[in-house]
């Protein structure tokens, strides 16, 4: 062997290792492990027809089911190492307050292996009365309000304000995924930052996968990233999430289809990642490998950074989860 070889990926396990264990900052553990053989065709319809799609899989899982998928998959993460895990859960109509219930269960035993961290999930947006019932409900119930502001289409400044007015009056921290369609046509991590600024949210909220970021020209970008700044918005992403992103005829600038780390980090933003789905209709193939995200991560980017990469990989999750400043 020779004594001169390198490997830096070893490097970077060690430093995750070193500073704790890795940190998964975005996930669904309600839904992991929950496709089938029917469902598996599902998988290739679009992200906005999956939204309505998980409705019969939710409405036909018990607390058990939902229980027995998230410890599954939280076994695995301790099996790999994770100090802390954030995970969005379903709250809504259809699965009513089942995953809220499955959720609270494995905090209970799993707590003191390691740290948890929820957000509610409003696939059904938080405008309409039925909707807004149940995120009212499970805001109570979560440590991070979620958001989807692209559910409450032409509402989405609406959306926000419920979302950040909502935190602002708990305490809570904001999660909240946007521009996940890859496009320039939009701007929703822009939108976001503007409104963590008029509420005064600085550094409380998390703006999740922003791909079309990577789809705008270098000056929007670059523009976009001081705005981040003057927010303290972190942004979380999920790499293999959207690595699979359908190509389109649409031009823009040469990128690839996953957050700008390579842009961001450099300019002081705060990055952290995390898997997103498991095993379910969104990412059937996804099996919640850690390493696998990084990998995808720093090649999609051209990011080789070893302390940067390591810090995206831990210190960085604490800081959007709110177990660290």
């Amino acid at each position: 062997m020779n004594a001169n070889n390198y490997n830096p990926i070893e490097e970077v396990l060690e430093k995750v290792q070193a500073r704790g264990g890795w940190v998964n900052a975005h996930s669904h553990l309600d839904r992991a492990y929950s496709l089938t053989r029917d469902t598996f065709a599902l998988s290739n319809s679009y992200l906005k027809e999956k939204w309505h799609l998980v409705d019969d899989m939710k409405r036909n899982s018990s607390v058990d089911d939902i229980y027995f998928r998230m410890e599954k998959a939280i076994t695995y993460m301790l099996e790999q190492g994770v100090q802390a895990i954030g995970s969005f859960i379903d709250c809504d109509e259809v699965i009513e307050d089942r995953s809220i219930l499955a959720a609270q269960r494995l905090r209970e035993n799993y707590g003191n292996d390691l740290e948890i961290r929820f957000a509610n999930q409003v696939l059904k947006g938080v405008i309409d009365p039925k909707a807004r019932e149940w995120f009212d409900l499970s805001a109570q119930f979560v440590d991070i309000i979620g958001g989807l502001p692209a559910k409450d289409f032409g509402k989405e400044d609406e959306h926000l304000d419920i979302l950040l007015s909502t935190a602002k009056e708990k305490n809570l921290l904001v999660h909240v995924h946007v521009d996940q369609f890859n496009t320039d046509e939009e701007k929703e991590t822009e939108q976001l930052a503007r409104k963590v600024i008029e509420h005064g949210m600085q550094g409380k909220v998390s703006a999740v996968h922003s791909i079309s970021v990577a789809a705008h020209p270098k000056k929007y970008r670059f523009e976009l990233y001081d705005l981040i700044k003057e927010a303290d918005l972190h942004v979380i992403s999920c790499p293999t999430a959207w690595i699979d992103h359908n190509r389109t005829e649409r031009l823009a600038p040469s990128h690839n289809s996953v957050t700008p780390v390579d842009e961001m980090v450099p300019r002081g933003i705060n990055v952290a990642f995390g898997t997103d789905n498991i095993n379910d209709i969104y990412k059937p193939f996804s099996d919640g490998h850690l390493l696998t995200e990084l990998r995808v991560m720093l090649e999609a980017c051209h990011y080789y950074d070893v302390e940067s990469l390591s810090d995206i990989a831990t210190v960085n999750g604490l800081k959007v989860l709110g177990l660290s400043k």
